[in-house]
């Protein structure tokens, strides 16, 4: 009799595990429930473009009734309210599924590092939607300050200089001349502060590029507040650990993550940010039917550092925990997580980029924005969906 598969989220580790899955098993084997809170694949690591209004939503999103067609894989539109492990039941906000095998990837919660009203203060970029909310905020406050004049409206700050931090100001940066002209604002009445906690931007990036990047970001406008983290948000103002406060209508937060609460609530073994502990063989400890993968889970590397949360590394995970579920279906041995690493390529706006990709190969500028679009749409070759919508 088939073993009933429940895979909880259709983000890059989830919906690469499903069509892994799918692949490998047959309808004898295995029976496939994909669930995901909206019937669409994010692509999580190009939110910076609608959170500015470069691209829109539907240019990130992919339909994942497109992705799975005629597959035998059945979809479910819902929410994930809680697991219960001992009952092996998932409850979701209409209905509650059974499992043989559990996999959970429902992605991170932005983590606040318990700063004062940052969380109430700050905007968030995890999903469409939240970009979507980011970009309308941008535009009223250029359509406001018209009537307002108040500079804080023009100052825009963003928390954490990490990728998705980096890639934000840039293609801010870049969409800057084209709302100054919309709204016939000055240009030097805009400001956009980078504020960093560590004392370097863009972690495992080489010096030389994170050199490139700051200076190509600066040549934009960006001020940079290095080795200064945030200690208060408050309404119109940023606290910063120097003591200086930046007055800002804007403040986005893109400076960690933590586990979601469902896994915590479930009672899975977790690290201290709340993602949960797994074995070499991506299984949560303890559990040798339930599969934790993507940014929900913490796993060391050989030089004991986390992987970080990319899309490379969750697909990774995805089709790993495929393989040794359908291994653990026919009683095979299972395969170790050891992911291959394909370098790194953060975007600096629309026409740069930096790429961490091997010793002897580190470009920048046009040519390593034109790897980013090309690992975007391998990708999208990868999962089916490079013509679908």
């Amino acid at each position: 009799m088939a073993k009933k598969v429940v895979i909880l989220g259709a983000g890059y580790a989830g919906l690469y595990c499903a069509l892994e899955l799918n692949k490998l098993a047959t309808s004898q084997d295995a029976e496939i429930i994909l669930v995901n809170k909206h019937d669409y694949h994010q692509l999580i690591t190009q939110l910076h473009e609608p959170a500015v209004g470069a691209k829109n939503p539907e240019d990130i999103t992919v339909s994942l009734n497109a992705v799975l067609g005629a597959k035998p894989i059945k979809f479910v539109k819902d929410i994930v309210v809680s697991i219960n492990k001992e009952a092996k039941t998932v409850e979701l906000g209409n209905t509650t599924l059974s499992y043989d095998y559990l996999v959970v990837a429902l992605g991170s919660e932005t983590e606040f590092f318990g700063i004062p009203g940052l969380k109430e203060y700050s905007f968030t970029m995890k999903s469409v939607n939240q970009a979507t909310r980011i970009r309308e905020h941008i535009e009223k406050c250029f359509e406001n300050y018209a009537k307002e004049k108040r500079d804080s409206m023009l100052t825009f700050v963003v928390g954490g200089a990490g990728f998705s931090g980096v890639e934000l100001v840039g293609e801010l940066a870049d969409k800057l001349p084209e709302l100054t002209a919309k709204y016939n604002v000055p240009k030097d009445k805009v400001k956009i502060y980078s504020v960093e906690a560590a004392p370097s931007i863009m972690p495992g990036f080489d010096p030389e590029l994170v050199e490139f990047a700051k200076k190509s970001l600066e040549d934009r406008g960006v001020k940079f507040s290095i080795g200064t983290p945030v200690v208060q948000v408050e309404p119109g103002k940023v606290h910063l650990k120097s003591g200086d406060v930046i007055e800002t209508d804007t403040m986005i937060w893109t400076g960690g993550v933590r586990g979601v609460q469902q896994v915590i609530d479930a009672g899975f073994e977790t690290e201290p940010r709340g993602r949960a502990k797994v074995d070499e063989h991506m299984r949560a400890l303890g559990h040798h039917d339930v599969w934790i993968i993507g940014d929900a889970c913490f796993v060391l590397s050989p030089e004991g550092r986390p992987y970080p949360p990319t899309g490379q590394i969750s697909t990774q995970m995805g089709e790993n925990a495929a393989v040794n579920i359908y291994s653990t279906i026919k009683h095979m041995k299972l395969e170790k997580f050891e992911p291959h690493l394909y370098g790194a390529v953060a975007s600096l706006g629309r026409k740069e980029a930096v790429a961490n990709l091997s010793p002897k190969f580190k470009p920048k500028g046009w040519v390593a924005y034109r790897i980013k679009d090309a690992s975007k749409m391998r990708y999208l070759s990868s999962i089916g969906a490079l013509f679908k919508k």
